[in-house]
């Protein structure tokens, strides 16, 4: 076995097949394996578990699926233990990833505890957002991270860890965006891709489009998981639910949760919002532990917010639907969201060392 990949996330996944598809175009005979989705089986990568239908986020959630998530991580230690690979590549993910990188370390098949396994990190970890100090253990324990935001490599200025910047894929030249921008097209809702956070953001999208009343919508959903989560709370007739199927969805407007869709959005050009709820105890102890401006990574990058963030209460249906309102009624906010979106751009484009394919093999002694 070359390469093993852990990925949580649906996003991960998509990210990390592109990564997989190009390893296996330098290397033919590479062997990899996964612990992702559909997107890294397609790649090519033997699918051990799908990870990224078991992803959740938050204490509370973590806490109700302990015994599965303790279960899944002592059967991946077992089968590294068992098939040795040269390289792990953990993406992203990091309550999982990075205990796992420990116990590995700390069992001695990590090549920095003189182990045969190199530990690499793809997309790292937000450790500008909480959970700063966890850059020093990264250091002790991984051998190579590449991250995908310029810049996130002086967070880790003060440690040894060799940190490289690989570029965004969203600014790839094969970069296929799956939304675009359509002036008369219906606005879009994106609930997210994590079904417990589907199932309370998802009303709230649908109840702020209903209040707007002016216009049908679309919902992109990743899986048939979320579409049945979707589907379970209810779709109004003029809601129109399409898979992900990585063709680009036309739309006016975006009401959306924080995660990687919204990014989407942003670049496509899409004048929005961000609405998000988590459970409250979850978002008690988030807004006490994160100390950030901005829960959307557009907004972050640019440092203003080029959509604006409805969190917990403040995400009524009133204020979304105001929100769509100045996306598709004023041409002010229309102006201003494709300056945003160019600036965004930008600073996105900054040269890159190599592709995150080049990285692994180096890395990786692949």
């Amino acid at each position: 076995m070359d390469l093993l990949v852990i990925v949580g996330e649906h996003s991960g996944d998509e990210h990390s097949a592109r990564v997989v598809e190009e390893l296996r175009a330098k290397r033919p005979g590479l062997a990899v394996c996964a612990l992702g989705g559909k997107h890294l089986a397609a790649a090519g990568a033997q699918l051990l578990h799908d990870l990224t239908s078991s992803s959740v986020v938050g204490l509370v959630e973590v806490l109700k699926n302990f015994s599965f998530f303790k279960a899944l991580f002592e059967e991946t230690l077992r089968w590294i233990e068992e098939h040795r690979p040269r390289a792990v590549c953990f993406v992203d993910y990091p309550g999982f990833n990075l205990r796992l990188a420990a116990e590995l370390h700390k069992r001695g098949l990590a090549a920095k505890a003189g182990g045969p396994v190199k530990l690499l990190f793809y997309i790292s970890p937000q450790i500008w957002a909480w959970k700063a100090k966890r850059r020093f253990a990264m250091a002790r324990h991984l051998d190579a991270l590449a991250c995908i935001f310029p810049f996130e490599v002086g967070c880790y200025a003060d440690t040894d860890l060799p940190v490289e910047f690989v570029g965004h894929p969203f600014l790839a030249d094969d970069y296929a965006a799956p939304v675009r921008l359509d002036p008369a097209a219906p606005v879009l809702l994106l609930p997210g891709s994590r079904k417990q956070a589907v199932a309370r953001i998802w009303p709230v999208l649908r109840e702020g489009h209903l209040a707007y009343g002016k216009r049908p919508a679309r919902v992109i959903y990743p899986s048939p998981v979320i579409r049945e989560v979707i589907e379970q709370a209810g779709v109004p007739r003029d809601v129109e639910l399409v898979p992900n199927t990585g063709a680009p969805v036309a739309a006016s407007a975006v009401l959306t949760s924080s995660g990687t869709m919204s990014l989407h959005c942003a670049i496509a050009g899409l004048p929005g919002a961000i609405a998000y709820r988590a459970n409250p105890l979850t978002y008690f102890l988030g807004r006490l532990l994160v100390k950030i401006p901005f829960l959307g990574i557009n907004n972050l990058l640019l440092k203003e917010p080029m959509y604006p963030e409805y969190l917990q209460g403040a995400a009524s249906p009133q204020a979304l639907a105001e929100e769509l309102r100045r996306c598709l009624e004023d041409p002010a906010r229309g102006r201003q969201t494709h300056e945003q979106c160019e600036k965004l751009k930008d600073i996105l484009r900054q040269p890159a060392a190599g592709t995150a394919a080049d990285w692994v093999l180096r890395r990786g002694g692949l």
